[in-house]
């Protein structure tokens, strides 16, 4: 069955349980931490609310179908098992969807404010640079430091078109700051990226260039715990811009002392139960991270003011 087949997709590829938690509460996030910056201590209204939050996810569901086209030759290599080498979905229907979504977000933005198309294509724009490798493929590949921080750009656009949800509807221009937040997406898209491709040495697969495969294992739990360092250090900022310093400090001093217990372990034993926890301690720091700069002080600061 046709929906039978897209179900199983979503689940394989692009898990919408998984994903819309953290898509709410980057977008909802956004917004907040913008409003925060103008001095307007009030909870985002619904229609930005919603705009932000279904145009960053249909924006992070085209990035999975730019990797399908991308990755394609290299999963029906080594990959066989994946949805599009498997024939369970085919690159032209997942070319349609894409189509669909972008639809969607344009009318999305011209519902909100038309003013916001021209953010969104300079996204679409990039994004279409990804999936072309900036047409320097073969030099992107050999440098993988470079191939991730140029596509962990990304994340930043994707949170300026969010947070002008809010400013720009305000009509006030960019609030001064939010530079702050948006060097804490690029980072946090680096901790996800590279929290998800380490591994175990019995769970590395042929053809797949995990960073513990291309940087060895301490290097690659290094370069984790840098990008970890280096959010910290973005984040302590933004949150001092608007008075939050003190209880985002404390809860990025836990997470950090999980991260680095779980850097340890990984290093003394390899094995693959504590491999699987860089993405887990991830996917809870970005979260934790965004709910602690954004929605945490708005919903501290009406309670103070009410």
């Amino acid at each position: 069955m046709l929906t039978n087949r897209w179900w199983i997709y979503q689940r394989e590829r692009f898990p919408v349980l998984a994903h819309g938690p953290l898509v709410i509460a980057f977008s909802f996030s956004a917004l907040c931490y913008s409003s925060l910056l103008r001095g307007d201590i009030s909870i985002p209204d619904l229609l930005p609310s919603l705009v932000a939050f279904l145009t960053a996810l249909l924006l992070f569901l085209q990035l999975r179908i730019a990797d399908e086209f991308k990755d394609h030759e290299e999963d029906c290599r080594y990959r066989a098992y994946r949805p599009v080498p498997r024939g369970l979905v085919s690159l032209r229907e997942l070319g349609w969807v894409a189509a669909g979504s972008m639809l969607v977000q344009l009318l999305l933005a011209l519902w909100l404010a038309p003013g916001l198309v021209g953010l969104l294509l300079l996204v679409w724009l990039y994004l279409a640079l990804m999936s072309k490798e900036f047409f320097v493929h073969d030099w992107l590949k050999a440098r993988p430091l470079t191939y991730m921080w140029s596509h962990m750009l990304i994340m930043p656009l994707i949170d300026l078109y969010a947070t002008a949800c809010d400013w720009w509807l305000a009509g006030e221009g960019m609030p001064s700051g939010l530079f702050w937040f948006l060097l804490v997406s690029f980072f946090n898209g680096v901790v996800i990226e590279v929290g998800r491709k380490i591994r175990a040495p019995q769970d590395e697969e042929k053809g797949v260039e995990t960073y513990t495969v291309l940087w060895g294992a301490r290097r690659a739990v290094a370069a984790w715990l840098a990008a970890l360092g280096l959010t910290t250090l973005c984040a302590l900022m933004a949150a001092w811009k608007v008075g939050f310093i003190v209880p985002v400090a404390m809860l990025l001093t836990v997470l950090l002392s999980f991260a680095l217990i779980t850097g340890y372990r990984f290093i003394k034993n390899r094995e693959p139960k504590t491999a699987k926890r860089f993405e887990l301690i991830s996917g809870i720091w970005t979260l934790l991270m965004y709910l602690s700069l954004g929605a945490m002080p708005m919903l501290w600061s009406v309670w103070s003011v009410s």
